[in-house]
């Protein structure tokens, strides 16, 4: 289980629904049913999600959206427009599931988003968005972050953790390519996890990419990192998921998805079933 510092009850209810998932189904080897998932997902961001009945995901501005769409699509088309279930599909590789080898051929754990929900979590447009920013003292630098769902103060936690790390760490962190930035991803329509504040960029001279890598969508030939297991064990304990573990690597780049991070340790209890 993930160490717990500070007054993070948002991540404290993530973990309290986690341990009673884990004790309902606790023989190894039984997979995460969407039901779960979805229990996790509403246990997230619960001052968004109203209620989720396992065809619709309610929210407390009253809007609705459906889980599952009853389409078939590939890697690509669920890119394009993932539904929520979509969304969930993939498992996010954590700790003992983690082998720290290259992921396999469109296992990108995180990458596939459904939009609708991020607008209906942090703001429908850019300028309800930026209500929420605040700016976040972060070592040579600052960020600008959201404070929905307590991201910014799950932030401040990682730059805590991160200062106890040895001293030749600092040169990946202490100087970041930015928090929020209102765009889309590249060479997609797609607006980026940076838009809504909830998504930062680590130092830029330690990146790797996988369109610089020369890869293509779908066919990215060599996974290549500098960042060290160390720095992503940190963020990992604050909820953030890592693009150095997505087939179409990116990784300088750490957002917010804590109910990413509860499957992870759910499948990771019951001996890495998906």
């Amino acid at each position: 289980m993930p160490r717990c510092t500070g007054p993070n009850r948002f991540l404290t209810g993530v973990l309290m629904v986690l341990m009673s998932l884990t004790a309902a189904g606790s023989a190894a080897g039984q997979g995460i049913s969407l039901d779960e998932r979805l229990r996790l997902l509403a246990q997230a961001y619960p001052s968004t999600v109203a209620e989720i009945d396992g065809k619709e995901v309610v929210f407390k501005s009253g809007a609705r959206l459906e889980v599952d769409d009853g389409q078939e699509k590939s890697h690509a088309e669920k890119l394009v427009g993932a539904d929520i279930e979509d969304m969930l599909s993939q498992v996010y590789p954590i700790g003992r599931c983690y082998d720290g080898a290259g992921p396999a051929r469109n296992v990108d754990p995180g990458r596939i988003r459904n939009e609708t929900f991020f607008r209906q979590v942090y703001g429908n447009s850019r300028r309800a968005v930026e209500k929420n920013l605040v700016v976040l003292p972060w070592f040579k630098s600052k960020l600008r972050v959201t404070r929905k769902h307590g991201v910014d103060a799950a932030l401040s936690r990682v730059a805590k953790d991160l200062a106890e790390l040895p001293a030749k760490y600092r040169r990946f962190f202490e100087t970041t390519s930015g928090g929020h930035n209102w765009r889309t991803i590249a060479g997609t329509k797609r607006l980026s996890v940076h838009s809504f504040g909830a998504a930062v960029d680590l130092n830029i001279k330690f990146a790797d990419y996988w369109r610089w890598a020369g890869g293509k969508p779908g066919n990215v030939p060599r996974y290549r990192n500098k960042i060290p297991q160390a720095m992503v064990e940190v963020f990992e304990r604050h909820g953030f998921i890592w693009g150095g573990k997505w087939y179409h690597f990116d990784t300088m780049h750490f957002e917010f998805r804590p109910e990413l991070i509860a499957i992870a340790r759910l499948s990771e209890a019951r001996g890495c079933q998906h």
